[in-house]
């Protein structure tokens, strides 16, 4: 990696780029600490540390994607959530709707026209989700509550919605790497540092110097270990031969040559983790806001879907029976996971355009068998995906369960950095390559 980074930087080209993103990151940052007016920013720990305290999981994981901005009542407050949202609702679309789907397949016409509707789409999301905020925290959050102060939010909030998805288009198109991977890169980096000294509170500060160096070398091995695994979950990949048949064209023979399509371990990603977190938040989110008693059917519904209850076995019964929420959380997962890999890779297209092609799996006769041995497979890696996403999702709930400690940068937040990192690695390796090829043909 850090030789690849030092090659880079010799080229001018990459390292105006390299450049060109530091200073749109640095923009975007100081308007993570920019709040919206209004607001009473001095109650904004207490509001916010008491909604994610009961609230937990995915309550966490939105502040830490954020940036700390939501928590600030920033103008940029909303962040990339909208985008994301709007991003994942029009891969969702792309399948239910079928002109959608034809306009994906139309090159890069296509892709611009959803690309445009995507924008539409988040600046409607972050409507919504900006007029929810003002209302849903009413006077607990500004200074004067009324129509006035809530416009001034939906408004302050949209437009920084805007202008974050501005400035990720401008990263991509000019930076390196994907413009709003690289923003959510940031905002999780951003949270490390408060992570740590929690850990250091928590397991070290005050305890023997022997305990504390222990206590340090287990927390490093840890997070190394579970870099070191998500590494090899998201590079991992089964790669399926394939053999195309020599044909006469002219007086010359094509194909004949042979090829692989690579299946990735972790198809979907984070998605999963993200949409079975949100599906398990939602409902403890507004029960918070309706005030549903904790000792009612339904306050005692939500203590199992709420993570903050999660794996805690020092208290006494009834508190280990809500951790049967986690088995809840583990089987969304999985579900998800195979739901989403199901609408991004089509076995029956793949199929078919290899028979068009010419193609075939050794062993394996063309059409409808292919597909079926297709099916056979991404199930089979589906799974081992799933299965390693659970493992990686859970570790943080124990964690937080068991000693007590709030922690964002484990879990589905390492799965992102390594998953961005990689990509933005292999982009530079690629411009690389591009110059080179470039230099020796005009040579």
């Amino acid at each position: 990696m850090f030789k690849t980074l030092r090659d880079a930087l010799k080229i001018k080209e990459i390292r105006t780029r390299i450049f060109y993103t530091f200073v749109m990151l640095v923009i975007f940052r100081i308007g993570c600490l920019l709040p919206v007016p209004g607001v009473k920013t001095s109650e904004l720990d207490a509001l916010f540390t008491s909604i994610f305290n009961e609230a937990g999981g995915i309550s966490n994981f939105f502040n830490t994607i954020t940036g700390g901005s939501y928590t600030n009542m920033s103008i940029f407050a909303l962040n990339i959530s909208p985008y994301i949202t709007s991003s994942i609702i029009m891969q969702l679309l792309t399948i239910a709707i079928p002109k959608l789907e034809e306009m994906q397949k139309d090159g890069e016409e296509g892709k611009k026209k959803i690309a445009e509707i995507s924008r539409y789409l988040t600046i409607g999301l972050a409507v919504i989700q900006s007029g929810a905020t003002a209302i849903g925290f009413g006077s607990k959050l500004f200074e004067n509550y009324n129509f006035f102060s809530v416009l001034v939010v939906i408004l302050s909030m949209t437009a920084g919605s805007a202008l974050v998805m501005w400035i990720g288009e401008r990263i991509t198109e000019h930076g390196i790497g994907n413009g709003i991977s690289m923003v959510l890169l940031v905002n999780i980096l951003s949270s490390i540092p408060t992570d740590f000294i929690t850990l250091y509170k928590r397991f070290v500060e005050e305890r023997h110097i022997v305990i504390g160096i222990v206590s340090s070398v287990i927390i490093i091995a840890i997070i190394l270990a579970l870099i070191v695994y998500v590494i090899m979950l998201q590079d991992g990949e089964r790669r399926i031969p394939v053999q195309y048949a020599q044909k006469v064209q002219g007086r010359r023979q094509v194909g004949g040559q042979s090829s692989h399509i690579p299946l990735k371990v972790n198809t979907a990603g984070v998605i999963p983790v993200i949409f079975a977190g949100s599906l398990m938040s939602l409902p403890v989110i507004v029960g918070q806001i309706a005030k549903v008693d904790a000792g009612s059917i339904g306050g005692q519904i939500l203590m199992i879907l709420n993570q903050g209850y999660w794996c805690k076995f020092t208290y006494p019964w009834p508190f280990p029976i809500y951790t049967v929420g986690l088995l809840i959380y583990i089987a969304l997962i999985v579900v998800f996971a195979y739901f989403y890999t199901s609408i991004s890779f089509n076995p029956n297209e793949v199929a078919e355009n290899i028979k068009k092609q010419g193609g075939f799996v050794p062993g394996i006769r063309p059409g409808k068998p292919t597909q079926e041995y297709f099916s056979k497979i991404l199930n089979y890696i589906v799974f081992i995906g799933a299965v390693g996403l659970v493992i990686v999702a859970v570790i943080p709930i124990v964690i937080t369960g068991l000693f007590d400690v709030n922690i964002s940068f484990l879990g589905t937040s390492i799965i992102i950095v390594v998953g961005v990192v990689l990509e933005t690695l292999k982009q530079v390796e690629s411009k690389m390559s591009v110059r080179h090829y470039k230099g020796f043909l005009e040579d």
